[in-house]
């Protein structure tokens, strides 16, 4: 008997709306996440605290946790600290740090997790995966996916732009994240989850064809959607090959060679995306997209986040090594340095001014 359908791990609620913070608890009560309203909220000394009043009122049975950052050492710390209590699930309330640490901590005690983010810098909202600093420097780790993802819009423009901006060039990087993937099945026979591929590259296409700005609340849906949509395309696919291709490989290669002075993961996906466009011979479709990241407010050039040409051209030769058996463009083509300057000089004189 074949098998006709599958399940797909994705959240039970997805709310994203102008004011949905004000309704959690109901929307947790309905959805029997969690009726009794035992909560465990974890939040920062930032953007969540700052929204403790508010909410608290709406969850009167919840315990807050404050989280003192992103490493795996919080992170182990809020599961030992949420042990002594008794809860149906716990909330991530604040930045990417502070949901990714939620969600360690929910998976280490077996608790399912609410994620309610105060910006849209990156698609880590709803992905399977959590991204915490630790002794060796970073690592990522599996986690469920989030059993409700709430994303107030009042919340989201509230915050600094530069994290819609970081937010924009991450969903748009799917795109050539999705055609590295292909690239793989042709070269190398890799199988590509066809469900996962289309999910990923319509968000990016939806972000990168959308007509508004980052003010607009109907361009914050579609770009907030869009990070939802790449979160569960990694769950379908079981891994980040959706939305991590060149672009990103560029975008950890700038983190390891130079970690004092790297940009927003957004931006420098959104730069690695146009210019691995580029490498792969779409030079039209990597024209438009470094002029959307422009209209955008994003940089297109090195020269943008404080990148000289030479240090973007060691980024590009380095990057292949940052995630090792991982073929996209960059493995594909085998660039040295001198070639990576030739093509890097013509995609400057591609993408204009």
């Amino acid at each position: 008997m074949p098998l006709l359908t599958r399940l797909i791990p994705s959240p039970v609620v997805v709310d994203i709306r102008p004011g949905a913070l004000d309704d959690l608890g109901g929307v947790l009560a309905d959805e029997r996440i969690s009726h009794s309203g035992r909560l465990a909220v974890a939040v920062s000394n930032g953007s969540g605290a700052r929204l403790r009043d508010r909410v608290t009122p709406t969850l009167p049975g919840a315990t807050w946790y404050e989280v003192g950052g992103g490493t795996l050492d919080d992170a182990i710390r809020l599961a030992d600290a949420m042990k002594s209590g008794h809860f149906d699930a716990v909330v991530g309330l604040g930045g990417g740090k502070i949901i990714d640490c939620a969600k360690f901590a929910a998976a280490r005690v077996g608790l399912p997790l609410v994620a309610v983010p105060t910006n849209l810098a990156h698609d880590g909202l709803c992905s399977p995966v959590a991204t915490l600093d630790n002794d060796a420097g970073r690592g990522s780790y599996g986690v469920p996916n989030p059993i409700a993802v709430v994303i107030d819009l009042d919340v989201i423009r509230e915050a600094p732009a530069r994290f819609v901006r970081s937010g924009i060039g991450d969903a748009v990087s799917n795109i050539s994240a999705v055609a590295d993937w292909e690239l793989s099945h042709r070269v190398n026979g890799e199988k590509v989850d066809g469900l996962a591929a289309a999910m990923a590259r319509q968000a990016g296409e939806a972000v990168l064809r959308h007509p508004g700005g980052i003010g607009d609340n109907d361009f914050l849906q579609v770009l907030a959607e869009a990070l939802v949509l790449s979160g569960i395309a990694m769950s379908v696919s079981g891994d980040s090959r959706p939305s991590s291709g060149a672009c990103h490989e560029i975008n950890h290669a700038f983190d390891l060679l130079f970690p004092q002075r790297a940009a927003s993961h957004g931006e420098q996906c959104g730069l690695g995306a146009a210019f691995a466009m580029y490498l792969r011979g779409a030079h039209e479709q990597s024209a438009f997209m470094a002029g959307v990241l422009r209209r955008h407010g994003l940089p297109v050039l090195p020269e943008e986040i404080g990148f000289t040409v030479d240090e973007f051209v060691r980024a590009v030769e380095f990057a292949p090594e940052t995630r090792p058996g991982r073929y996209t463009i960059l493995e594909h083509l085998a660039l040295k340095t001198n070639q990576i300057k030739d093509i890097y000089a013509d995609y400057v004189k591609a993408i204009g001014s």
